[in-house]
């Protein structure tokens, strides 16, 4: 018999079905030499310090910092049942191999390799790696089952991840809510990004409004209109110095051509999710997993925006069907296998031309059509735009006017029902050396704005950027704060411990976010620390940086901030 285990019970289900297996027991599916089981997220939990010595229990600044040799592990209590079921079939002597089919990612590995270890199974291992829940895929992936070995980098970049995590956590957490009196939450990633709102928020607090002019004239059907000028004074001389009629300076044509977008990653997809629905990040990633679990979509925590080169048939089938409207040139753009490091852009799959995705519920339905026009509107031809600019000059102050005309709509009229359509501004026939009769002169008073206060949207864009330039030379694709799959709950974290409040779309610290940022070491509130703690956890991956090594620089941090205290 072999075992299966995956991640989610409706991920087994599927799997079960295709298999062949089909007698339901308590707690998994046999038939067909198959035991098809599952976990149910993370069953496995690191240890909390106390079950390393009852002391830990209270929280003293003198019992820091907490170090363990070993990291513990329990199962959790809410899921004792399913890691029973789990032990009893991995000793089970009829069991010859396991198969690892939980979510083909680091986490995905972390949870199986925890449930294996801690019920000390030594059976063989092999790994099931795909990026789409349709039949054929499975099948594929049954078909060419990877050696478990071949992940143990990934498994040790993930345990590297969650062992400083914890030492972060239950160290400076309880570092800073003994040193203030309070209950503070210090996290390697919660922190920088709640140090980004707080920031936010202060420059819009302290935002002093600035008050400029611009100069305006009209006449032909056209106004034109200068750029900032910081005097009234100014203003009103150059308003007295505009002639009756004016010579145009010049007249500029330029037809610009805007190629379509990649695909989406999760990241993408949650913002834009955020922008045209208001959905939380976390909302979309579960509307996503389950468009996934249902078959309709490719794997969704990903962090890549292209395709694999191998794919190219098997997709162009798929946008075929939805008419000739096909760009060569923009199509090919969106496959590049060297773009891809675990799994491709999120696509319909080809099993959803046969879904009634009415029958879906509307949130799922909104984001299964947001990913579909995604895919369509990249196939498809560019959008070309004519944009003229009229330039007139008076004193050495340049008036101009813009227009934009679309000469091609292209890849955006599969986007029209999440964006605005641009109305053209056609400007009258003017050529260079015209006069031009001026009818009407005025200065306008005007203000700077202050910064706009974070959104989901926005927050998962500066958190994908946050520490680029820390980056630059790695070669890695993944950006910045978190990873496309944590950001979500980082965000939802923040929220439940009362650091952020979600106030209608916008994202604000609270008084206790801002007083946490303001006494933590600035370590902990760079985002270029985590981005390089996430090269370092590349590296593992690659067995080209080892854990314990990595381990001991967190551990010599905290000991520092603990130190100056």
């Amino acid at each position: 018999m072999k075992l299966v285990i995956a991640e989610k019970p409706s991920v087994a289900m599927t799997i079960a079905k295709v298999l062949g297996a089909k007698r339901r027991k308590d707690g998994y599916i046999e038939g067909n030499n198959y035991i098809v089981s599952w976990c149910v997220g993370h069953l496995i939990r690191m240890s909390n310090p106390e079950s390393y010595d009852e002391k830990y229990r209270k929280w003293n600044i003198e019992d820091l910092p907490i170090f363990p040799k070993e990291y513990k592990y329990e199962v959790s209590k809410y899921t004792k049942k399913q890691y029973g079921i789990l032990k009893k079939l991995l000793t089970d002597k009829n069991v010859r191999e396991v198969i690892n089919a939980c979510d083909a990612a680091r986490e995905g590995e972390l949870i199986f390799r925890l449930v294996y270890n801690q019920a000390r199974c030594k059976k063989p291992v092999k790994r099931l790696w795909i990026s789409s829940m349709e039949d054929r895929a499975i099948k594929e992936g049954f078909n060419n089952l990877k050696d478990g070995r071949e992940y143990e980098n990934l498994y040790q970049s993930a345990l590297a991840r969650s062992q400083a995590d914890w030492l972060v956590g239950m160290n400076l957490s309880r570092y800073y809510s003994c040193l203030y009196n309070n209950n503070y939450s210090v996290g390697r990633v919660q922190t920088p990004t709640l140090a980004m709102v707080v920031a936010r928020d202060k420059a819009i607090r302290n935002f002093e409004k600035e008050k400029y002019f611009t100069v305006q004239i009209s006449g032909q059907d056209i106004d034109l209109e200068t750029s900032r000028i910081n005097e009234n004074e100014k203003a009103e001389k150059l308003l007295l110095s505009i002639p009756e009629y004016l010579e145009i300076k010049e007249v500029e044509k330029k037809r610009k051509i805007t190629r379509p977008d990649k695909l989406y990653d999760l990241t993408t997809l949650q913002r834009e999710c955020n922008k045209y629905f208001g959905y939380s990040a976390k909302q979309t990633l579960d509307y996503a997993q389950s468009l996934y679990e249902k078959k309709l979509i490719t794997y969704p925590r990903t962090d890549s925006r292209f395709l694999t080169d191998d794919m190219v048939s098997s997709v162009k089938a798929y946008v075929d069907s939805f008419g000739n409207d096909f760009d060569e040139k923009n199509f090919k753009s969106i496959f590049n296998s060297k773009k891809v490091e675990d799994h491709h852009g999120i696509i319909p799959t080809s099993g959803s031309l046969k879904f009634d995705t009415r029958s879906l519920q509307a949130s799922e339905e909104k984001v299964f059509e947001l990913i579909k026009a995604k895919l369509l509107a990249a196939r498809a031809g560019n959008l070309i735009t004519e944009n003229t600019k009229v330039i007139c000059d008076v004193e050495g102050y340049e008036f101009t006017s813009r227009g934009t005309v679309v000469i091609d709509e292209g890849f955006t009229k599969y986007l029209t029902s999440y964006t605005k359509k641009k109305e053209d501004k056609v400007l009258p026939r003017l050529n260079k050396g015209d006069s031009l009769k001026i009818e009407d002169k005025k200065a306008n008073e005007k203000y700077t704005n202050p910064p706009k206060a974070y959104t989901e949207d926005t927050l998962l864009k500066d958190m994908e950027l946050a520490g680029k330039d820390a980056k630059q030379d790695t070669g890695i694709e993944t950006k910045g704060l978190g990873t496309p799959a944590t950001r979500a709950g980082i965000i939802e974290n923040l929220i439940q411990k009362e650091l952020i409040n979600r106030e209608g779309r916008k994202l604000i610290s609270t008084d206790k976010g801002e007083q946490l940022v303001s006494l933590v070491a600035d370590f902990l509130k760079n985002p270029n620390t985590t981005v390089d703690w996430e090269v370092k956890l590349y590296e593992i991956s690659e067995g080209k940086a080892d854990l314990k090594d990595f381990i001991g620089d967190v551990e010599k941090r905290i000991r520092e901030v603990i130190s100056q205290g």
